[in-house]
């Protein structure tokens, strides 16, 4: 006599095909009131929400890579490896928001899923430290990510991550170093809050992203300056996640002023060319410039020894989803392995179902 699951599983699977569609869709990824993580900024944080934080990020850079990326060593690593072989397609192009929403998540996911962090991915509000970098309180040595780099090599003296080994960078090269900062007042200033809200003031999301990518996101990672400031392996310095989350704040903030319009908006192209093009103006003139404009240039000593030529070994990346040279809501995001590999669709909206977060403002 055949074995009852013989007939029981064929019945099932014609029961589950016949589901209405509100049904099966009823049980696809959702995002319920009570599961939303709320996204803090830095400066309002308790001191044992910050340790929090900074321990689940160090306890991350002691887990051995489960993924063995190019370079990495650790599961921090993993994440900087994937952004460094991604970087062609996810600057200067439609994705680079989405990808770097979709990224910043998976790191949250990480510090929870492998160090048992508790709160939500926590972001630098830049304006309140605008053309000020060096006086942050998220460069504190004890509740902060420790100051600026010292001597020639500007590696970082104090704070959790002092003795950290990254071994990928600056860009492309395969290198053991420090963390390093050259912090930058001077660059630090288009963090000010009225380049954020000229920003928001956009009404179209061409307009609105190049407009975030060039000054919001320039200031953030050139005014930390040296590994930040390296488009390649700038996630090598935890900073990175709160840069990039407070970016996707601003986003979402956009966003939230003609959601049915902008959790669908998408465009732009596919393709950048890091050294040859760039999106907007840091300084745009129709915002009067900082003191001292023009200024040093961004990344500070060093800078044009950014390793920006994509090595052999770099695992090659393409261009899926989109039937052309423009970004839409089919585009696939790749990770990597870091999570799973989401469309633009999927991380429009925050609370979307496979995203569930806001923000405190």
């Amino acid at each position: 006599m055949a074995p009852l699951s013989s007939f029981l599983l064929p019945l099932l699977a014609a029961s589950a095909a016949a589901l209405p569609q509100d049904l099966v869709e009823r049980h696809a990824p959702k995002c319920w009131p009570h599961q939303v993580r709320l996204r803090k900024s830095w400066h309002t944080l308790t001191n044992v929400e910050k340790k929090a934080y900074l321990d689940a990020e160090v306890c991350l850079m002691n887990k051995p890579t489960t993924l063995h990326l190019r370079g990495a060593r650790s599961i921090f690593d993993d994440f900087q490896s994937a952004h460094a072989s991604l970087t062609s397609i996810v600057h200067y192009a439609g994705q680079f928001l989405p990808f770097h929403r979709l990224f910043v998540w998976e790191h949250e996911q990480a510090l929870r899923r492998e160090c048992g962090y508790t709160g939500a991915q926590p972001y630098w509000n830049e304006t309140q430290d605008a053309g000020a970098f060096t006086t942050s309180i998220l460069l504190d040595p004890v509740y902060g990510f420790g100051g600026d780099g010292v001597g020639a090599s500007r590696c970082i003296a104090d704070g959790p991550f002092a003795n950290y080994t990254n071994s990928i960078g600056p860009g492309y090269v395969i290198n053991d170093h420090c963390i390093d900062r050259t912090i930058q007042d001077f660059v630090s200033w288009a963090a000010h809050k009225q380049y954020a809200d000229r920003c928001l003031a956009k009404t179209t999301w061409l307009d609105f992203w190049v407009c975030v990518e060039a000054s919001p996101h320039t200031a953030g990672h050139g005014g930390v300056g040296s590994q930040m400031a390296n488009p390649i392996s700038s996630p090598g310095d935890p900073l990175f996640y709160l840069h990039h989350a407070y970016l996707d704040m601003l986003w979402a903030k956009w966003q939230a002023q003609n959601p049915s319009v902008r959790l669908t908006e998408m465009g732009g192209k596919n393709l950048g060319d890091l050294e040859t093009e760039f999106p907007g103006e840091l300084f745009p003139t129709d915002i009067p410039p900082p003191p001292g404009f023009p200024g040093a240039p961004i990344g500070g000593p060093g800078a044009p020894s950014m390793n920006l030529t994509r090595p052999l070994d770099v695992p090659p990346v393409y261009v899926m989803g989109d039937p052309g040279n423009t970004t839409t809501l089919n585009h696939v995001l790749q990770m990597f392995g870091l999570g799973p590999d989401r469309t633009v669709g999927q991380v429009m909206n925050t609370k979307g179902g496979y995203l569930c977060y806001e923000y405190d403002q």
